[in-house]
């Protein structure tokens, strides 16, 4: 079920941020992820529209956020989930309420990048997150116009 997250939902959303980014980026030191967790809970949640998906338990199974009603900050998912629809779940709420999205991605999570192709993200530009100075891609979806 995708609901608004509630303010009762910070701790099990940055828990799975967490597990999620040192999972999905072995590339990038664990500390990198570790010293970022403030950030997102002080700066990045506060600012962030976010939706959740939940099981029959109500425990959070994926999150996403987008910032400024365009771009998507965090799309993660609980590893024991994937492949059963949460992230399309996710990215259709986000996409049945802004018309252009945008994500930054890094080159070397092949798993998320060919999860945002599937979603008709196309290439925008490439280059190097500040944090890490590793390279990304930035990807942009834009709604279908209707006929």
């Amino acid at each position: 079920m995708i609901r608004a997250a509630q303010p009762g939902d910070t701790e099990a959303i940055l828990m799975l941020w967490l597990r999620s980014s040192l999972l999905s980026h072995p590339f990038i030191a664990d500390s990198y992820w570790i010293e970022s967790l403030q950030m997102v809970r002080e700066d990045f949640l506060p600012k962030a529209r976010v939706w959740v998906d939940c099981d029959a338990n109500d425990e959070i199974c994926g999150f996403i956020g987008v910032l400024n009603q365009q771009f998507i900050g965090a799309l993660f998912v609980e590893e024991s989930h994937y492949g059963d629809g949460t992230a399309q779940r996710l990215m259709a709420a986000a996409k049945d309420e802004y018309p252009v999205l945008l994500l930054e991605v890094y080159q070397q999570n092949h798993r998320a990048v060919a999860f945002y192709h599937k979603e008709k993200f196309v290439f925008s530009a490439r280059t190097r997150h500040p944090g890490t100075d590793l390279p990304t891609y930035i990807l942009r979806w834009f709604q279908p116009l209707s006929e």
